[in-house]
């Protein structure tokens, strides 16, 4: 795929992603994408690399800023929890096992 090709498949994740695309600017050389922007949540510098990585980018260079309070909410949120926020797959899993005890529980 060549990399306008490349670029505008990026830029359409993006725009279908719930990440404000306007936010941020992707090009594209030799495969490799390289993102800039600035966000205010945290989450969307992870998400839009892994857009870029399933749009076919080869590689990718996030540049994306995370503002300062983005940087602080997140740390808040990580001492609240006392750092041990469970995975969903984690979650998940020990749904299933609770719910796989409860069918063999014997009234």
């Amino acid at each position: 795929m060549s990399d306008v090709r490349l670029e505008a498949a990026i830029r359409a994740k993006f725009a279908r992603s719930k990440i404000d695309a306007d936010k941020f600017q992707v090009h594209v050389q030799g495969g490799v994408a390289t993102i800039e922007g600035r966000t205010d949540i945290t989450q969307h510098k992870g998400v839009a690399t892994r857009l870029a990585k399933t749009g076919g980018a080869l590689a990718v260079n996030n540049h994306i800023q995370v503002s300062d309070a983005a940087r602080e909410k997140a740390a808040a949120n990580l001492e609240r929890d006392g750092g041990a926020r469970r995975s969903s797959a984690a979650t998940r899993a020990r749904t299933r096992a609770n719910r796989a005890a409860d069918r063999h529980v014997i009234n």
